[in-house]
């Protein structure tokens, strides 16, 4: 006798209270139609067994147990006698999927899709899935404006039960927008509020190359938002977009976008409260309320001013205080009160302060530069300055703080700092190219941050065709645990200053300075030191007359002993390539008596970053230089001077060529002979350099220079010559320029380079457009 076959329609009937054969007792079960799928599978999915008792209800029910594995198309049941016989159909695997057609979404990321969904060579194909696959892939299409789009797939049956995937996708071209019309409005005309959107309709034929008229969702739901931003900040409390209606063209290549507004009256601010526990005294929290009485309503101001009060009270320990500016509408008036709601929680402190991403630097280094302190009181100031500290050290790319609750302690959090480390110096045999000293080669080891201890060490020896230089330097930035810096450096130099485009002579020199740091506060700090050099002068045939009379008057050997102290004061953003913040620095320089030329030179360095956005700046630098003999008639030492022109000074003039030219001699040029006074100038607007995400190791400018260097008294000549210096200080005589700049913290060190033009080049000035220097230690 056989069981009636139950298949699909079986499964319909499990639950029927009518018997379609009576119950009886399995002595085995027998699974036919298997050709990958292992009998094992079946079994562990198939909730019956031999020597069970079942009627057609129960194997309904356990048919459809095996159906929902999915690993079958159909499943019959069957008796033989007492044996229970399970006819199954396999769905089919796949066993090549072929995509064909994607531009806008590349393969891999279509196969990642597929795979995540259940389709992948090797698996069983579900057919439901690929239909959503299909619709899911015209819906992404679509969300980008190819209403055009098409996704057909088609399954190509193989042998041994596999299949083959087909699927041929047209993208279609985005549809354009036609026209936007705004509905509603009566304060502001459509053209200014078009303005405010990043969709565009129908530009012009020139400007629509750099237009955006091509929808998107994402992109409408943006200008929505603009509009709203721009009426709230204008006094439209009530301001609403009643309905947003997209049309789009019977071809689906042009959309039609409809929105419906709802103005409102304009108000202005009514009254301005406080309520709640304020931490502080009212007429402070006011004076950080950026809105007054009478001012029309702003909810950015509001916001602001919502900021301001947590930022206040975050700096007092109020690290989760909660302010909440609560407006309220008074028709009659037009106008808004405001009350700000002050809940300043719990003080918090700070239990642990973290570092991560430090592979390098110890965390010893990192927790000195912390102003807040564990177990202190949590100042969202402290926190944010001691991230300043770590980016101005220069070992970064990046510093990131994030601050998180201490669970089942509502007044302590963590604090970690996730730091990204980058080159801060170059240990390595290195080979460069500067246009100011040419061919530059050797052994050195400079480094900013040695073996991640933050000392600074420089060893090595270097050649080029203007000089040679061997040097050692140390510095211990916490000499002692207040801050107290030590360093010392010990060199030897020889110079060729005719390759330089200064005048022909050399110098060999050699010794040695040891010098102290002293920290006034977290911005500024004093230096002292004294040093010790020894100099001795070479001269040639062609050598200026200056010089030459220079060196008869005063030797050609000089022993000098230096004094040196200076004023810095850092507050840039990053260490590298800062985009705001200020850098000021004094120097003097003093060759003490005692010494055989005594003499000294002051010098002012500044810049100041104004930061217009995350990506753009205004930098404004200058460098001012005076340098004069103590207190005797000798002249100032020549290979002293100040030198103008070239990168770091005034670019698209040839390095050191700027400022008093010497007195021919012989068959030598009128090369530079640099001035004891330095004015120097620049101003540059900083851009994000296209298609280059990070912003920290390439910068761009646009850039206008501006200086020179000046004698104050004119340097002797030998009889027979005559002088042809113009001694004093006319700024008239300022050379200027204009051109494109870029630095590049490459692997292999520092690239930089500048196309400038002169915009007041005179008779014996030496212009250079293009400059450059790479691959010197830094």
């Amino acid at each position: 006798m056989k069981l009636k076959t139950i298949g699909l329609a079986g499964l319909l009937l499990a639950s029927s209270p009518v018997a379609l054969a009576a119950p009886f007792e399995i002595s085995d079960i027998r699974v036919e139609g298997l050709q990958r799928v292992s009998a094992a599978s079946v079994f562990n999915a198939f909730p019956v067994s031999a020597d069970q008792t079942v009627d057609d209800q129960e194997l309904g029910e356990a048919a459809r147990q095996l159906f929902d594995t999915g690993l079958f198309d159909d499943i019959s049941l069957s008796r033989d006698g007492d044996v229970l016989i399970v006819n199954v159909v396999e769905r089919p695997s796949i066993a090549e999927i072929n995509i064909d057609g994607n531009s806008q979404i590349s393969e891999d990321d279509l196969r990642d899709g597929l795979r995540d969904a259940g389709l992948a060579e090797g698996q069983v194909l579900q057919r439901s899935t690929l239909e959503e696959m299909q619709r899911e892939l015209g819906r992404l299409y679509q969300s980008q404006g190819r209403y055009s789009s098409n996704i057909e797939t088609s399954v190509e049956q193989l042998e041994r039960n596999r299949v083959r995937i087909n699927i041929d996708i047209n993208e279609g071209a985005v549809a354009k927008i036609r026209q936007i019309n705004i509905v509603g409005n009566e304060a502001y005309d459509d053209e200014a509020l078009r303005d405010l959107f990043q969709l565009e309709d129908e530009p012009s034929w020139f400007f629509g190359w750099f237009s955006d008229d091509e929808y998107s969702r994402e992109a409408l739901s943006g200008d929505l938002e603009t509009l709203r931003s721009w009426y709230l900040d204008r006094g439209y409390v009530n301001f609403s977009i009643s309905s947003t209606q997209v049309s789009i063209s019977p071809d689906k290549s042009r959309i039609f976008v409809t929105i419906n507004v709802d103005e409102g009256k304009r108000y202005d601010i009514g009254e301005v409260r406080f309520d709640g526990d304020l931490k502080m005294d009212e007429s402070e929290a006011r004076s950080l309320v950026t809105i007054e009485p009478g001012e029309v309503f702003s909810q950015s101001d509001l916001t602001a001013s919502s900021e301001a009060l947590r930022q206040k009270l975050g700096a007092e320990g109020f690290a989760f205080a909660d302010i909440n500016a609560v407006p309220t509408v008074d028709d009659s008036n037009d106008t808004v009160d405001i009350t700000f709601r002050v809940d300043p929680g719990r003080r918090a402190y700070v239990r642990r302060i973290n570092f991560e991403g430090n592979t390098t630097t110890q965390d010893e280094v990192l927790r000195r530069e912390m102003t807040q302190m564990e177990g202190a009181p949590a100042s969202t100031d402290q926190i944010s300055q001691s991230r300043q500290r770590l980016e101005r050290l220069g070992f970064f790319r990046q510093v990131d703080v994030d601050t998180r609750p201490v669970a089942g302690q509502p007044d302590q959090l963590d604090v970690t700092y996730n730091v990204e480390e980058q080159p801060s110096g170059s240990i390595s045999a290195s080979i460069g190219f500067s246009q100011s000293a040419g061919v530059i080669y050797g052994a050195a080891l400079s480094q900013n941050n040695f073996l991640g201890t933050g000392n600074r060490v420089n060893i090595g020896a270097q050649r080029s065709d203007t000089f040679t230089n061997i040097n050692f330097g140390f510095t211990d930035p916490y000499w002692t645990l207040d801050g107290i810096s030590r360093g010392y450096n010990v060199f030897y130099r020889e110079t060729d200053y005719e390759d330089s485009d200064i005048s022909t002579y050399s110098t060999d020199s050699f010794g040695g300075n040891i010098n102290f740091g002293y920290p006034i506060n977290d911005l500024s700090r004093l230096n002292f030191g004294v040093g010790l050099e020894n100099l001795s002068i070479d001269t040639y045939d062609d050598t200026p007359a200056e010089i030459i009379q220079y060196v008869d008057d005063e030797d050609e050997d000089f022993l000098n002993y230096k004094l040196t102290a200076s004023w810095t004061r850092n507050n840039l953003n990053r260490g590298v390539m800062p985009t705001a913040g200020s850098y000021q620095r004094v120097s003097l320089e003093a060759a003490v008596p005692g010494s055989d030329a005594e003499y000294y030179k002051l010098r002012y360095r500044g810049q100041k970053l104004f930061e217009l956005n995350p990506d753009w700046s205004f930098k404004f630098s200058t460098n001012l230089g005076y340098a004069d003999t103590l207190g005797s008639n000798d002249p100032y030492p020549f290979y002293e001077n100040f030198y103008s022109g070239g990168l770091g000074s005034v670019r698209g003039y040839t390095g050191n060529t700027l400022g008093p030219k010497t007195t021919e001699r012989g068959d030598g040029d009128d090369d530079t002979l640099g001035g004891n006074v330095l004015v120097e100038g620049s101003a540059e607007l900083l851009y994000p350099f296209p298609w280059v995400d990070d912003r920290r190791s390439l910068q761009t400018s646009i850039f206008l220079d501006g200086g020179n260097t000046y004698l104050t008294d004119c340097y002797d000549v030998p009889d027979g010559y005559t002088s042809s210096c113009s001694s004093g200080i006319d700024m008239g005589d300022l050379r200027y320029s204009v051109g494109l700049g870029l630095s590049w913290l490459t692997p292999v060190g520092p690239l930089t380079f500048s196309v400038a033009k002169p915009l007041n080049e005179k008779d014996g000035d030496d212009p250079q457009v293009f400059q450059f220097s790479l691959g010197q230690t830094f």
